[in-house]
C-alpha cells in the first residue's frame, strides 16, 4: 500500500506526521512520490483559524479530482473542533485528535466494508497523552519532540481547547527513551512542542524544566531548543532553573498577542504588558545573547486606535528580535466571534502595515547587534552554488560560500555582516570536512 501525508498547520502536526508515517513503515507500507500514485493519502489538519478551514475543504476537493481511486483520510484539528459538520466532508475516513495512533485499523476497516468511517471522540474528556513516537524527523537536522498536547487557557479569540482538549503531558520516561533514540539517528538538536508547551507537566506534578534537564541529560544532544510558549508559567524561579541548562539554546518566541492591558482582558490572556516585560528582562539578563521572538495580532474586536497605539508602543519598548504580526480573524465557536465593535478589514491591513515596518527594524537592529560575534552554528541545508544555510543558538539565520560539506556540522562561525533577514559568516578554524 503506498501513502502521501500533507501536514497543515503547527510543529505539533509535524510531529505527530512524522509518527504516523514512522506506523506506516513499520507495516511494510511505502511512501508515494506523488498523490496520482497513491493508495491512501491522509491530510492532518489546521483549524486555527476559518481560512484554515476553507484551505482543507478545498484540498479535499483537489485531491478527489486528482485521484478518484484513493482512501481519503483527514485527521486532526478540523474535524475535532466542528464533529457535526464531518457528515459533508469529502474523506472517506474522518478521524479526531486522539484517534491517529490507530490509524492503519481505521484503513483497514474501510477496506473491508467501504462505508464512510468517523471516528471523533470527546476531546474534553480524554486525559491521555496519545502514545505517537518517532525516531527520525523528515531527513532534517532538527527534530521536534512533542512532550505535551492541550490547552486549559479559553483565551476568547481561540478554538485550539476544542479541537486539543485539556493539557496532557508526555511522561519523563518517554521523552528520555524518544531523545536517545533521535540520538542514535544523528539529531543534534531537539525542538520541543507542545499545544501549551509552558503548562507541561501540570498534570504530572511536574514543569517544563523537568523535561528539558532530562532531555539536556542524553549524551549526543547538543541543542534543546522550544517552541512557542506562554508567559504565564516563565516565572523567576523557572528561567532561574533553566538557565543553568548550558545546551538551552537562548532563544524564546514568547507569545504576546498584544501590548494593551485592555485588549489583553477581553481576549482573556492571563497577563498583562508589566509582566510580560519582568519575563523578558528576566530572560535577558539570565541568557548570554537571547533572542526574543512573539507574535502580535492587530485589530482585535473593540480594538481602538488608541490601544493599537499602545500595543504598537510597547512592542517597539520590548525591542523583539522578530515578530510574526497577523489580523484577527472571527472564529466561529469562540466568544470573541460574539463580541461587539469587529474591526474594518481596511482598518487591519493598515495596522498590520504599520505594525509590521516597526517590527522589521528591531529585526535589522537585532542582526547588526550580532555582527563581529563567533556562535556555534549548525548547518542544516545548502544550495547547488554553494550557499550553507545554518543557525546560530539564539536561531540567527547563517548564510556562507563553502566547498566543504558543512550540513549536520556545527561549526564556529564568526558573523560579518547584517543582511535584511539573515547574517553572513565565515568559519573560524580548521576542519577536517569532505568536500562538496
Amino acid at each position: 500500500m503506498k501513502f502521501f501525508i500533507i501536514t497543515l498547520g503547527c510543529k505539533v502536526n509535524q510531529y505527530e506526521s512524522q509518527g504516523i508515517l514512522e506506523k506506516l513503515y513499520a507495516a511494510n507500507c511505502t511512501k508515494s512520490d506523488s498523490i496520482k500514485c497513491a493508495d491512501v493519502i491522509i491530510i492532518n489538519s489546521c483549524t486555527v483559524t476559518a481560512e484554515s478551514d476553507k484551505k482543507v475543504k478545498k484540498l479535499l476537493h483537489k485531491i478527489r479530482k486528482m485521484n478518484r481511486s484513493a482512501i481519503i483520510v483527514l485527521v486532526g484539528c478540523m474535524p475535532q473542533a466542528f464533529p457535526k459538520k464531518t457528515v459533508s466532508i469529502e474523506a472517506d475516513i474522518i478521524l479526531g485528535n486522539s484517534n491517529k495512533n490507530d490509524i492503519l485499523k481505521y484503513i483497514s476497516d474501510f477496506i473491508k466494508s467501504k462505508n464512510k468511517i468517523i471516528a471523533i471522540n470527546d476531546i474534553e474528556k480524554y486525559s491521555k497523552f496519545e502514545d505517537l513516537k518517532i525516531t527520525n524527523f523528515n531527513e532534517r537536522t532538527r527534530a521536534f519532540l512533542k512532550i505535551e498536547d492541550g490547552c486549559n487557557r479559553f483565551c476568547s479569540y481561540c478554538i485550539i481547547p476544542y479541537a486539543r482538549g485539556r493539557v496532557r503531558s508526555k511522561p519523563i520516561e518517554e521523552i528520555l527513551l524518544e531523545t536517545q533514540n533521535l540520538v542514535k539517528n544523528g539529531y543534534k538538536e531537539i525542538v520541543l512542542v507542545g499545544i501549551n508547551l509552558s503548562a507541561y507537566g501540570i498534570d504530572l506534578s511536574l514543569n517544563l524544566c523537568d523535561a528539558i534537564e532530562t532531555i539536556c541529560s542524553v549524551n549526543g544532544v547538543k541543542r534543546v531548543r522550544l517552541g512557542s510558549l506562554e508567559p504565564e508559567y516563565m516565572d523567576e524561579k523557572v528561567i532561574k532553573r533553566l538557565s543553568r541548562q548550558q545546551k538551552l539554546c537562548p532563544q524564546f518566541h514568547l507569545s504576546l498577542q498584544s501590548g494593551c492591558d485592555e485588549t489583553l482582558r477581553r481576549m482573556s490572556r492571563h497577563y498583562n504588558s508589566e509582566d510580560y516585560f519582568k519575563i523578558v528582562k528576566n530572560l535577558r539578563s539570565s541568557f548570554r545573547n537571547a533572542a526574543i521572538t512573539t507574535d502580535v495580532m492587530v485589530g482585535f474586536a473593540g480594538e481602538s486606535d488608541e490601544e493599537f497605539e499602545k500595543s504598537l508602543s510597547f512592542v517597539k519598548k520590548v525591542g523583539f528580535s522578530k515578530v510574526h504580526v497577523f489580523s484577527y480573524s472571527v472564529r466561529e465557536g469562540t466568544r470573541a466571534a460574539t463580541f461587539k465593535n469587529q474591526v474594518k478589514s481596511c482598518v487591519k491591513k493598515m495596522r498590520s502595515k504599520i505594525m509590521i515596518n516597526e517590527t522589521k527594524k528591531d529585526r535589522i537592529e537585532f542582526l547588526k547587534s550580532q555582527v563581529g560575534t563567533i556562535e556555534p552554528v549548525l548547518y542544516e541545508s545548502h544550495s547547488k552554488n554553494g550557499v550553507f544555510e545554518g543557525y546560530t543558538p539564539n536561531y540567527t539565520p547563517i548564510k556562507l560560500i563553502s566547498n566543504l560539506d558543512l550540513c549536520s556540522q556545527i561549526i564556529p562561525t564568526e558573523i560579518t555582516e547584517a543582511k535584511s533577514d539573515y547574517c553572513v559568516g565565515r568559519i573560524v578554524g580548521q576542519f577536517n570536512l569532505k568536500q562538496t
